[in-house]
């Protein structure tokens, strides 16, 4: 469980400097440049990303049950997972879908986070979609916060973007359905 948390600590918390110091943050892209600050925050990210993995696997090899989620809330669970892949797709193809959103990466997180504590009852589970609930959730209310926003790159605005996002998101949601959740996580949510 400490790789697990270590992991959640440098993911989430390079991630949140946003959230809880920006103007740290400008600092340090003022002083070190945008391509340093840029690098050092991938590097955390992967590092962190890599112990998130790794921590989670080793968890699952010994879990402690916190609860035995009903059948049923894994069927609820496939569902609020639809969306997610589509706004994935819809927060760098500007369009209808990502105007409605307003921001569809942290509500496609949020809603992956929230599917699998429904469909997941360890402890493992409980600390690595909480934490990335409780992440989206502060990350959405500091977005609301800020003076300006952090311009996310993408594709040029165009008709297609929605239709795009949705048709890939939904095969992409197909493909983790009946065969790259089983292999990348080794559990079919089927």
């Amino acid at each position: 469980m400490p790789v697990l948390i270590l992991g959640l600590v440098l993911f989430l918390g390079v991630h949140s400097v946003s959230i809880v110091a920006p103007g740290w943050r400008a600092d340090q892209i003022a002083r070190r440049g945008e391509r340093a600050w840029k690098g050092a925050y991938t590097v955390v990210s992967l590092i962190g990303f890599a112990l998130l993995i790794y921590g989670y696997g080793l968890a699952r090899q010994a879990p402690v049950p916190l609860y035995t989620p009903p059948v049923a809330l894994r069927h609820l669970a496939l569902l609020l997972m639809l969306p997610v892949f589509p706004l994935l797709f819809a927060a760098y193809l500007p369009g209808r879908i990502q105007r409605a959103a307003r921001h569809p990466m942290l509500l496609a997180v949020k809603l992956w986070a929230t599917a699998h504590l429904l469909a997941n009852g360890t402890l493992a589970d409980v600390l690595l979609f909480g934490g990335f609930l409780a992440w989206a959730v502060a990350d959405r209310i500091s977005v609301k916060r800020r003076a300006v926003p952090h311009a996310v790159p993408g594709a040029p605005p165009g008709a297609m973007n929605d239709v795009i996002a949705l048709a890939g998101g939904l095969v992409v949601y197909v493909v983790f359905l009946f065969w790259a959740h089983a292999w990348l996580i080794g559990v079919s949510p089927r």
